[in-house]
């Protein structure tokens, strides 16, 4: 669930509040009954360092395949195979 920031027009304070997204805006300050208006916060989620972010999706280019064409007879993999254990160069 949410957590939506509010401000009270009249009194000036700033009031969270945990809402489902289907309940309705609140629309008067629990202190002294002033109209509020809904805040726009940044996000808290960052996608910082490595990890599945950076590892998996920070390129454009698809990772290169297997080679389906290679010679299975072959001692090493082909320089393009990136799945070298299930690669049938690498038999």
């Amino acid at each position: 669930m949410p957590i939506y920031e509010y401000e009270c027009r009249k009194c000036e304070k700033v009031t969270e509040e945990w809402q489902s997204m289907s309940e309705e805006p609140l629309t008067t300050c629990p202190d002294c009954n002033g109209e509020l208006k809904k805040l726009i916060s940044s996000s808290s989620f960052q996608l910082k360092g490595g990890g599945w972010y950076a590892d998996g999706y920070s390129t454009t280019q698809p990772a290169p395949e297997c080679t389906p064409k290679c010679d299975s007879k072959a001692a090493a993999p082909a320089p393009s195979c990136k799945k070298e254990a299930s690669c049938p160069c690498a038999s």
